[in-house]
């Protein structure tokens, strides 16, 4: 699981964005501050792995806070969720160190693209060796894992659900394997004419790649894996 800290200094908002946090698998939040000096003592007293951080606090900026947790030693992850949107305020949270910006009001569409992204960026990191050193390709998957990942979350043709897609691509990267329509749709629960619509749809996203296994039948079956990018 994912641990976030919401940071906003509305507490209905705050309120808002843990539910929607909540929603999304693999995520929770085991925290709320309404202040940075809030926020810092929980940071304190909790392992925290992201936190979604408001730009307007009472007592101080989020891009001051950062500064701050940095320079207290902590090195959890950063998204902003604002309703700054000037130029300036962009610029600096990427200087900072923010891995994605989310500017206020949005949906949970919107925030749940950006936390698929961060979780994408977990995976990317852990797939390629966490702390070990890494080629070239391997930097370039681990850049594009937040953009592609929020993108595909955000695009997704009418007729198919965020979550189904979240839950083939799960079922997909727990196997470590190749899997058919047919085990697919057995381990996610799904029918296999649904599993095929969204392995189609994955696939000619760029998302999953497609190999052929030749049987005795001669007929060739299509299986199913996780593309690395994501």
């Amino acid at each position: 699981m994912i641990d976030v800290l919401v940071v906003d200094d509305d507490f209905r908002v705050a309120e808002i964005n843990s539910a929607y946090v909540g929603k999304v698998p693999g995520f929770r939040v085991a925290g709320r501050a309404h202040t940075a000096a809030h926020a810092l003592a929980v940071l304190e007293r909790t392992r925290i792995d992201l936190v979604l951080l408001d730009h307007y606090l009472p007592d101080e900026t989020g891009l001051t806070l950062v500064r701050r947790m940095r320079q207290h030693g902590h090195h959890a992850d950063v998204i902003m969720v604002t309703a700054a949107r000037d130029v300036a305020t962009v610029q600096a949270a990427m200087r900072l160190g923010a891995l994605q910006y989310l500017v206020k009001p949005f949906s949970f569409a919107g925030l749940r693209a950006k936390l698929d992204g961060y979780a994408a960026l977990r995976r990317t990191l852990e797939g390629v060796g966490g702390r070990g050193e890494a080629g070239q390709e391997q930097v370039d998957r681990i850049f594009g894992a937040l953009r592609t990942a929020g993108a595909s979350s955000a695009e997704l043709p009418k007729g198919h659900s965020a979550p189904t897609a979240d839950l083939i691509r799960r079922v997909l990267h727990e196997a470590g394997r190749p899997l058919s329509a047919h085990e697919v749709a057995e381990r996610a629960g799904l029918s296999r004419s649904t599993a095929q619509r969204y392995l189609k749809y994955l696939e000619q996203a760029g998302r999953l790649s497609l190999t052929l296994k030749y049987g005795d039948t001669g007929r060739p079956e299509h299986r199913y894996a996780w593309a690395a990018t994501g």
